[in-house]
């Protein structure tokens, strides 16, 4: 028995990094698995693997910045597989800008992507749900940035600080429709795109893990795979009743002090 067993999960932002690994570890635990994103390609690619395994699984080409396609991708799972029991908004932008050189180009940008976009999926799935009376569940991938930050994260900041906020207002209204939603404030995690990141903002060299590592608690960074086992938890009925809840997972302690 997998822990998502008879559940039809839609994960956006699903076709690398913390999104990919969540479809993955879905899939591992029973679930029909949808993953929406921008690029065909690896979104194909990804699905054509969860299929090899045996797993019912759907690529939608998404772009999460523009609500109609948010909204339609939804729709596009409820088509193919009758319903969405489980929805994961792992699309991320994390572009960099200060308070004093963000454009506001680039603030609307990151509103669309880390904000707006985790908002019109919520509503799309939570509209599902209703129809149908049945239960859910709610994940959305937000950051530990959103507690503060660094000062060259400001638009991000301002996004996530708004997910967090938005997850526990819908938590809140839908508590008494059983459908359950949480976020997760995940720390410095190792995957494809903060490569990319750390490359292209910060001048990364190929040991930039090993010397962010050494500066860490745990003396590495986290993976994805330990964020997406995580997500599969809060998402089944083995977390319970817990909703509402922006949980902490990072290896330093906010708030404290040395």
């Amino acid at each position: 028995m997998g822990l998502l067993d008879d559940r039809v999960v839609l994960v956006s932002g699903g076709t690398q990094g913390v999104g990919a690994g969540v479809a993955r570890a879905a899939a591992g635990e029973g679930a029909t698995v949808a993953v929406s994103g921008r690029r065909r390609e690896p979104g194909e690619k990804l699905v054509a693997e969860l299929r090899e395994a045996g797993t019912a699984a759907l690529f939608v080409p998404a772009d999460v910045a523009d609500v109609g396609q948010a909204q339609a991708s939804v729709a596009a799972v409820v088509t193919e597989f009758g319903r969405v029991d489980a929805l994961v908004t792992a699309a991320g932008l994390t572009s960099r800008g200060t308070l004093v050189d963000t454009t506001p180009e680039l603030f609307d940008a990151h509103i669309a992507v880390n904000l707006r976009g985790p908002f019109f999926l919520m509503q799309a799935a939570v509209r599902d749900m209703l129809s149908r009376g049945a239960p859910g569940s709610i994940v959305n991938v937000i950051s530990s940035s959103e507690l503060g930050g660094q000062p060259y994260l400001a638009p991000y900041v301002a996004a996530k600080a708004g997910l967090a906020g938005l997850t526990r207002n819908a938590a809140h209204a839908h508590r008494f429709d059983r459908i359950r939603i949480n976020g997760l404030d995940i720390g410095w995690t190792d995957t494809e795109g903060e490569d990319a990141t750390q490359r292209t903002f910060h001048a990364a060299q190929d040991d930039w893990r090993e010397r962010a590592g050494a500066r860490l608690p745990m003396g590495r960074l986290g993976r994805v795979e330990e964020v997406a086992a995580f997500v599969v938890f809060l998402l089944s009925d083995r977390s319970g009743v817990v909703t509402g809840s922006v949980i902490d997972w990072d290896q330093n302690v906010f708030g404290g002090l040395d």
